[in-house]
């Protein structure tokens, strides 16, 4: 891990002791009518399903954080997608076992089920022991490469990346980078695959006061994605919003709407991004994507006010073709 400043080992120490004690154009899509055939080929993702730290709650408000997630996940369990995507923090301290929990339920039910379940590393998994935090996150999803894998689904490909560039070695983010652009040149000639959607844990773009932009996606990720003919989704989070934008006549979404403490936005002229995003903005939620022909349908699902329902919101169809750009 390197040497802690006084401060940074103050703060370790803290939250351990919390722990222990504590077409690129896009037109309105109807939702599709619910039922087995409408879900057996659906693709769900969620994102930042942990539970709030004691300390983030100083400065974010919590708001039954712990039902909303069980809600959502409840209702993934319920829909039963072909497969589900988890992108990253799925817990609150990836080292500390007791975290799990709430997810090894879900993930279990799920798979036994005969949903498969893939995740991405997200901060929170790597936080203050990264090493035992990407151990436990290994044990459940042994499929995971940490340099970047992909998976198949109803001609869809998903692209899952590690976007924690501080716990790779510079060989190793080398390594994926050498294999995204790859992968994504070999997806586009693939006449098996229709359309491909790229997902990280870190969001390229966000208007979120709390962690805002990430950079280094930015200069890492979005350009093989923009390059693609087939590329036509990313879908990030760490962010803990529901945001959309238009980058370069491509779709970006950020599903961090998982349980976590939701992150206030910049609004108005302070935004740096145009957003896209419905409104009202949903709060809790998660996405299913679904292969219509040469369609992707997108739909939100929301948890409503009761904690109770989660409902469909209608989001966005996306036209998609090898010969779009």
């Amino acid at each position: 891990m390197g040497t802690l400043s006084q401060s940074s080992r103050t703060i370790c120490l803290f939250t351990w002791l919390c722990v222990l004690v504590f077409p690129a154009r896009l037109v309105v899509a109807v939702p599709p009518p619910a039922g087995a055939d409408s879900t057996h080929r659906c693709i769900a993702f969620v994102s930042d399903t942990q539970a709030p730290l004691f300390f983030e709650t100083v400065y974010l408000k919590s708001d039954r954080n712990l039902d909303a997630t069980r809600a959502l996940l409840h209702d993934i369990v319920m829909v039963h997608p072909a497969q589900l995507f988890l992108l990253g923090d799925l817990v609150s301290l990836g080292f500390y076992d007791h975290s799990w929990s709430t997810i090894d339920t879900y993930i279990d039910s799920l798979r036994g089920g005969g949903v498969a379940a893939d995740a991405v590393l997200g901060n929170h998994e790597l936080l203050l022991f990264p090493g035992e935090g990407e151990k436990e996150f290994s044990g459940r999803f042994p499929n995971a490469v940490r340099t970047g894998y992909t998976r198949t689904i109803d001609s869809v490909g998903v692209v899952l990346l590690n976007s924690n560039f501080d716990h790779l070695s510079q060989e190793e983010a080398s390594a994926e980078d050498r294999w995204y652009e790859r992968t994504m040149e070999a997806l586009d000639i693939d006449p098996s695959i229709r359309v491909v959607i790229v997902c990280c844990h870190h969001s390229p773009y966000s208007n979120s006061t709390i962690v805002g932009s990430n950079a280094e996606v930015q200069k890492q990720f979005v350009p093989p994605y923009v390059a693609s003919r087939k590329g036509r989704l990313f879908i990030s989070g760490h962010a803990h919003a529901f945001e959309h934008f238009q980058i370069a006549k491509k779709d970006f979404l950020v599903i961090g709407g998982g349980g976590g403490l939701l992150h206030p936005l910049r609004e108005g002229a302070d935004r740096e991004w145009t957003d896209l995003a419905p409104v009202p903005r949903p709060r809790y939620h998660y996405i299913l994507v679904r292969r219509v022909g040469q369609d992707l349908h997108v739909t939100i699902r929301v948890l409503q006010e009761d904690f109770l329902v989660v409902k469909d919101l209608p989001c966005a169809l996306l036209e998609v073709g090898t010969s779009a750009k």
